[in-house]
């Protein structure tokens, strides 16, 4: 092999390390904004949440379907604030509201500019019993058990939520746990915005029915490897 063919396999084998490498930053820094995400969460820190979505991002959520970053700021900041954390933007006292994503698949398009990625959600609630302002509409501690499948999109260098869809399973008293839980409305949201002030631009039908039902969230990806589309039986 000549010299300027091994020059040339040499700058080829670097072109691939480095999109490599390339990759697994993207995937990494993926990870940390879907984390944040869930660590802003558990302490009601909404403004912070709001902010990790694109402009144009959209939330996917018990039937509701909220389409930028101004109606996912409703929810969260309107909704979700008045009823954990008494309107503030931090933790309240006596609310535990716990998420941890886990058994994260992500993938990242060969651009390197969007990628999708599958979560497993659960989460720990509670009320303690000294809180003076309990939520009368809450148990007092709680399960809560879904599937994420999420679009990211990167701008300026800056990865961000382009699509959060949580695929909520189950919420289940933790005295009587799941055996027992009952089935979650569906759809959950009945008014839209502007009727519902923190309500979502759009109602659909939720796609998946809570537990008891069983029903397989869609993999974006294909079995790893018979390159087929994972699909159950139907019953």
């Amino acid at each position: 092999m000549s010299l300027e063919d091994r020059l040339a396999a040499a700058e080829a084998a670097i072109g691939k390390l480095r999109a490599e490498v390339a990759r697994l930053n993207d995937i990494e820094a993926i990870r940390v904004l879907q984390r944040t995400y869930a660590y802003c969460m558990d302490k009601g820190l909404y403004d912070e949440v709001c902010d990790l979505f694109a402009e144009d991002g959209e939330l996917r959520f018990m039937g509701g379907v909220w389409h930028s970053r101004e109606s996912v700021r409703r929810l969260y900041c309107g909704r979700l604030r008045k009823l954990f954390t008494g309107g503030i933007n931090g933790p309240g006292y006596g609310m535990m509201v716990e998420h941890w994503p886990s058994q994260d698949v992500i993938h990242v398009a060969p651009d390197g500019l969007t990628a999708k990625g599958r979560w497993r959600c659960t989460l720990m609630g509670a009320i303690h019993d000294s809180k003076p302002d309990k939520p009368a509409h809450l148990p007092r501690q709680w399960w809560e058990h879904g599937i994420y499948e999420n679009d990211y999109v990167k701008r300026d260098g800056v990865w961000m939520i382009r699509t959060l869809g949580y695929n909520l399973f189950t919420q289940a008293d933790y005295e009587t746990g799941w055996a027992s839980a009952p089935a979650l409305p569906s759809p959950f949201f009945t008014k839209t915005y502007p009727e519902d002030p923190g309500g979502p631009d759009m109602i659909e039908a939720a796609p998946f029915p809570s537990w008891p039902e069983t029903d397989v969230v869609p993999f974006h990806y294909v079995h790893p490897v018979t390159g087929k589309r994972i699909v159950p039986e139907s019953r």
